[in-house]
């Protein structure tokens, strides 16, 4: 009872005073250790109890209900399964391989090649951080033993690891779809020619330096192949390819809805391992164990954001926060400009999924407010997570390649082998801000 009367004395702090003392609660718990999931549920309890009383715990569970019994939330594990087998077939080596009849010829080709495959192994399943590992198992040695420049490859292989935030079926958008509530079919429309903006920027600055700096890259060897062999690499492009094609072909035709295709696509790569003779019920096993981990954090996070965005809300929180974003100019760029700057810091402390369930709630409807397209921003949003992943303290593709790299590539180099990459991010941001027909063409 005593901590009841306690608690009770929230609702006397106002929503501006409530406001900071939430942060501020939410900040201490975090530098504890524990888990956002966690966190975001006891701070949502505690200002549910403060704020309102008892009474207001149902309306909390109602909200999070909303969120985990969507459809679309449904191609999640899915598509995580889909990353989940390719990380345990030969796939990507098979396609990596096929690449270099491609990019051999070309100085820098290998690096060049591995975003090629980068952006083919994200149009397959949307997941960053297997694609970063494989990569770096599969890439990354050979650029080092062919003479590369050892930031060049790393940032090769973080950059182009991590464009399975912009290249449909990204797991980013449709996050954003559930919690603006807007189509994941027009993201994944709008999201395709700047995620592919993107890539181009990495191959055109590869080839740049592999071109004016000697040491960048080494002249390539043309090696004469059989036609018996060019054939049977090339092989290994037909089955991602197809698989790609039915995903996102199912998409953009309107055949399937995103939830439909994801299954689709796994139908897709189960059979793949299949007619490559790689299937097996403990690789099945393996792979499912790992996607009931991934979904399982991504879940525990949409509840508890879900409930602290709800008990927010019902404070007066959201008008309060919009209120004060759009007080800051009365230019709309201006505006859209502090949002990317507040997504930015907290992409350098939190995980996407958190930031993304926890702000677009406020940002989407002030969006919306000013005339803007939501469709537009939620690429925007993507493009934003897209620098997260590269930029330290915590960016998580760093981590992700670290735990394959070999032990004399410290965390330091790689995070400032990331600079140039997270430069053409960032240039990119500015290009969708200054110019939102490249997303809503």
């Amino acid at each position: 009872m005593q901590f009841l009367s306690t608690l009770s004395d929230l609702s006397n702090l106002g929503v501006e005073l409530g406001t900071l003392v939430m942060f501020g609660l939410l900040l201490a718990l975090l530098l504890t250790g524990m888990p956002l999931a966690l966190v975001t549920l006891l701070v949502a309890l505690i200002f549910a109890l403060g704020w309102f009383g008892p009474a207001s715990v149902p309306l909390i569970t109602s909200r999070v209900y909303s969120f985990v019994t969507s459809f679309v939330f449904v191609s999640v594990p899915m598509f995580v399964l889909m990353a989940a087998i390719l990380d345990r077939s030969g796939i990507a080596r098979d396609l990596f391989d096929a690449m270099k009849l491609i990019a051999g010829r070309v100085r820098g080709g290998v690096a060049v090649q591995t975003i090629f495959v980068a952006v083919i192994l994200a149009a397959m399943s949307g997941i960053i951080g297997g694609e970063i590992v494989l990569l770096g198992l599969v890439a990354l040695p050979q650029m080092l033993r062919q003479g590369y420049d050892r930031r060049l490859a790393i940032g090769v292989v973080c950059a182009g690891g991590s464009l399975g935030t912009m290249v449909p079926p990204s797991i980013v958008l449709i996050i954003y779809g559930l919690t603006a509530n807007v189509s994941v079919g027009e993201l994944f429309t709008a999201s395709f020619v700047p995620g592919f903006m993107l890539a181009s920027f990495y191959v055109a600055y590869v080839l740049y330096r592999s071109y004016t700096d000697p040491d960048a890259a080494p002249t390539p060897v043309v090696e004469k192949m059989p036609r018996n062999e060019q054939l049977a690499l090339m092989r290994g492009l037909v089955l991602p390819m197809l698989v790609v094609f039915f995903v996102l072909g199912s998409i953009y035709g309107g055949i399937a809805s995103v939830t439909e295709a994801s299954a689709v696509g796994v139908a897709g790569v189960i059979l793949s391992t299949i007619l490559r003779r790689e299937f097996s019920f403990a690789m099945l096993l393996d792979a499912a164990g790992h996607t009931l981990t991934t979904v399982g954090m991504i879940v525990w996070i949409g509840i508890g954001a879900s409930a602290l965005v709800g008990v927010y809300n019902l404070m007066g929180g959201i008008e309060f926060i919009s209120s004060l974003i759009t007080g800051v100019s009365d230019n709309t760029t201006v505006i859209i400009l502090v949002m990317m700057l507040i997504l930015f810091l907290l992409g350098m402390f939190l995980d996407w999924v958190g930031i993304a369930l926890l702000t677009m709630p406020i940002f989407v409807p002030v969006i919306r407010d000013l005339g803007l397209d939501p469709i537009w921003f939620g690429v925007l949003f993507a493009m934003n997570m897209q620098v997260s992943f590269l930029t330290p303290p915590f960016g998580p593709a760093a981590f992700y390649l670290k735990s394959v790299t070999p032990p004399d590539i410290s965390l330091g180099e790689i995070f400032r082998s990331l600079l140039p990459f997270i430069c053409l991010q960032v240039l990119a941001v500015g290009l969708l801000i200054l110019f939102p027909q490249i997303a809503v063409y």
